[in-house]
């Protein structure tokens, strides 16, 4: 997939205009992607300890119960030898029973002894195992605890990134400030995406689409699951002012929130977009595509295969009625209208 990674390079070269602003923009971007990477790799680790955790509490619980009916079998052994002692060796000797029986009896009484004791050095080495299953407990619960104090201080991170990006949000607005300069910057963004899109196309075509048992887009339409949860704030066909229209849909959702994909394919693009942030497009084969902006986190690079409903990507921090996912779905290079093909 180098033919893709030079796309992105060649894109960036055609683009000269706010060029610092937008750099300062893609890196807080990738330092946030970077940020949920790592909390993301965290609660892996996180859900492992826990997993660890149950797994050993189990074993222990396990144990004290069997170590229960040890103990309840040596407190028998021991009411049971008490009740004996009623006659003890000292009544056998000198109540003049045969010789045979006296020492069958004392015999016996030796037996319990020795039970006792066996049951007793058990108990104790049961006891020295239960306390190196609550150390393993407790070394547990430490490493749980490191884990989770390390996601607390991605989190807070996250937080301060996300802050980062809103206050540029606000500067390039400023900056892009009338109707005719916002219409011209989102032409070119739309620019930069059909010429994304046409490479793309190009370097696709030699790659074989192999669906396997999976289902391709034709035959879900109408079924294909959102990609998002969330309302559809603007929708295919809207105008956008100057001629321009929307050619998909921004679904309103929180930073943060999980995107999943649509049907089977292969990651095509995965990078920052100037206008769509950290873009991830997929090819499903048979001419579709479907493209997912305005993520602050992508977790499959070019190259990948995603089964349908994997969790590919994660929104990202957007400024008043543009927060949520813009989501777009291409047949043969042209977009098409998400409500003919997907489920609400």
């Amino acid at each position: 997939m180098k033919e893709i990674g030079l796309l992105q390079k060649s894109l960036e070269r055609s683009r000269a205009e706010h060029a610092s602003e937008y750099a300062r923009l893609r890196e807080v971007d990738l330092q946030i992607q970077a940020a949920n990477l790592e909390f993301r790799t965290l609660e892996k680790q996180r859900r492992s300890h826990l997993g660890e955790l149950a797994g050993l509490e189990r074993q222990r619980n396990d144990y004290l119960i069997k170590l229960k009916q040890r103990h309840d079998q040596l407190a028998e052994q021991i009411r049971a030898s008490y009740r004996l002692d009623s006659q003890s060796r000292l009544k056998l000797i000198l109540n003049q029973d045969s010789p045979a029986q006296l020492g069958r009896m004392l015999a016996y009484y030796d037996y319990i002894n020795r039970a006792q004791l066996v049951k007793i050095s058990g108990l104790r080495e049961a006891l020295t195992t239960l306390e190196t299953m609550q150390q393993s407990i407790d070394q547990e619960l430490s490493r749980l605890a490191m884990v989770q104090t390390e996601q607390r201080a991605v989190m807070d991170q996250l937080d301060q990134q996300r802050k980062q990006r809103r206050t540029l949000l606000v500067e390039l607005d400023e900056r892009i400030d009338d109707e005719e300069s916002q219409l011209r910057e989102l032409e070119r963004n739309q620019q930069d995406l059909e010429t994304l899109l046409e490479r793309l196309t190009d370097v696709l075509a030699d790659i074989p689409a192999d669906l396997g048992k999976h289902l391709g887009v034709a035959r879900q339409k109408g079924r294909i699951p959102m990609p998002v949860k969330g309302p559809v704030r603007h929708a295919f066909g809207q105008s956008r002012g100057g001629g321009l229209h929307w050619q998909g849909w921004l679904i309103a959702a929180v930073a943060g929130s999980e995107v999943s994909a649509v049907a089977y394919g292969r990651v095509a693009f995965a990078d920052w977009l100037r206008g769509y942030d950290l873009l991830i497009i997929i090819d499903h084969g048979e001419g579709f595509m479907s493209l997912y902006g305005h993520n602050e986190s992508l977790l499959y690079e070019a190259g990948d295969w995603v089964e349908p409903g994997e969790i590919i990507s994660v929104v990202g921090v957007r400024t008043g009625n543009d927060q949520g996912l813009y989501f777009e779905l291409r047949k043969n290079g042209k977009s098409v209208d998400p409500a003919a093909w997907l489920a609400r």
